[in-house]
């Protein structure tokens, strides 16, 4: 229980660094206070385009994958085949991942107003099974360029993480993967019901 908690300690901390409001400081703007109100890649990208949105990217991303990283660690570093989370390690780094997209969606460091936390588990998620990831990456690079669209590409490649999970884990990480996707919905959800009372 003490790894379980360490990850999830860590994993928080981790996922509250505001990294679309650093960005935007730097811009001269507040992304949580203009645009769709989103702290998050999309938005930055709307109001400064790629190059800004970029760093937030690479970020948000980043902040997922050293949450599963400590939580890794925190378990033992059990991996199973292609590098898939495993044994004693299994527990530590959901929790750890799910903390980050929690410190992500009500952070710390920024008064508890953040984002929908898709990149913090995405970059989570290449630490719970690595060649679905891989996959991902694939259907997104794939997608976005047959249609044009990566905004297209992104939500196929997200959504489809859980199936391809299921040629490399059991179901039962599979359900766990899609608990964490939840949170993201509920974000969602959230941010609807503000805009239809704004």
């Amino acid at each position: 229980m003490t790894s379980v908690l360490v990850a999830i300690i860590g994993g928080y901390l981790l996922g509250s660094v505001p990294v679309a409001v650093l960005v935007g400081r730097v811009r001269g703007f507040d992304p949580r206070e203009t645009g769709d109100r989103n702290p998050g890649f999309w938005n930055v990208m709307e109001l400064a385009g790629w190059r800004a949105a970029v760093p937030v990217f690479a970020g948000d991303m980043l902040k997922g994958t050293a949450a599963g990283l400590a939580g890794l660690a925190a378990g033992g570093g059990e991996t199973g085949p292609l590098g898939v989370v495993a044994g004693a390690s299994v527990l530590p780094v959901y929790a750890a991942v799910a903390a980050a997209m929690a410190g992500h969606a009500w952070p710390v460091f920024a008064g508890g107003r953040g984002g929908r936390s898709i990149l913090a588990f995405a970059g989570g998620f290449a630490v719970i099974c690595p060649p679905a990831f891989a996959l991902g990456i694939a259907l997104l690079v794939g997608v976005s360029l047959a249609r044009r669209s990566f905004a297209l590409g992104t939500r196929v490649a997200v959504f489809s993480l859980p199936v391809l999970q299921l040629f490399f884990m059991p179901a039962t990480r599979v359900a766990a993967t899609g608990a964490l996707m939840c949170l993201i919905g509920w974000r969602f959800g959230q941010a609807a019901l503000a805009g239809r009372r704004a």
